[in-house]
């Protein structure tokens, strides 16, 4: 189990491969590199951040909302092709940094009326996805995300029945805005998940850094439960830039995780 923070915490503060440097110039162990722009879908763009990113370890790469993720499932084979290409470069880019994972956003609900998925044909097409990122040394990570495929507690089942290799990544926010209660993803994702996103809320629903005095989540029973089904990745603070003001309270958030992890996944 690891601890760190995801450079989304810090976007539009920097730009990615500074955010990365400031994680790393503040001993953070472990660190998400959240990918902002296409020219940073690049192999060239991972040797940059590779030189910012010091001792700090690149668990996963993120992409930024449905730049190009959703349609890696199009009926348009000319924006599938163009968005595999995509896939291969932002790979190349995970590969060159060192990440192990894709934290994956996925298909789209872009339809305000509910339809219902053929898990046949969304699990074939995740397992082309999942065998392009293992070329190159990195595991597919589907995020439960409150407005695409997987926002609700069911999805990741299907697709682990027609996939091989899935790996989850769960987030706490995306489950408070699909309405799903946060236990429900934990539990089917189970020991695949393998990056944890965590961030709170207060009682008027503004979000806030976790352990914040006017935060109302118990993160001793998030921990503990991701430690019940046997996780065994990162757990990584991804806020916005606006849930807190100085930098001190972002770090000051990272101790108090480090200290609770500590607390909770030894106990076993």
């Amino acid at each position: 189990m690891k601890t760190g923070i995801s450079t989304a915490s810090l976007f539009g503060r920097f730009f990615t491969e500074d955010a990365l440097k400031f994680l790393s110039d503040n001993k953070v162990k472990t660190a998400e590199v959240f990918l902002e722009s296409y020219g940073e879908y690049t192999e060239e763009f991972g040797k940059i951040l590779k030189e910012n990113k010091g001792d700090t370890e690149v668990h996963s790469v993120h992409t930024l909302t449905t730049q190009f993720e959703p349609q890696l499932y199009s009926l348009n084979k000319r924006a599938k092709d163009d968005s595999f290409v995509l896939l291969k470069s932002t790979m190349a880019c995970a590969r060159e940094v060192g990440a192990k994972y894709y934290t994956f956003h996925g298909g789209a609900r872009f339809k305000r009326i509910e339809t219902a998925l053929n898990y046949d044909k969304v699990g074939k097409e995740t397992q082309d996805i999942i065998d392009v990122c293992a070329e190159y040394g990195v595991s597919l990570a589907y995020e439960n995300v409150h407005w695409g495929y997987y926002n609700h507690v069911g999805f990741f089942t299907e697709m682990k029945k027609r996939t091989n290799g899935l790996k989850g990544t769960f987030d706490i926010k995306q489950a408070r805005l699909s309405g799903d209660p946060f236990p429900g993803y934990i539990n089917e994702m189970g020991s695949a998940i393998v990056t944890a996103h965590l961030s709170d809320v207060r009682a008027d629903g503004s979000m806030c850094l976790p352990f914040s005095k006017d935060g109302i989540t118990d993160f001793t029973e998030v921990l503990s439960r991701l430690n019940d089904v046997g996780f065994d990745g990162a757990i990584l603070l991804e806020v916005y830039k606006n849930d807190f003001k100085e930098f001190p309270e972002l770090f000051d958030s990272l101790d108090k995780l480090n200290y609770t992890a500590k607390k909770v996944f030894s106990a076993k």
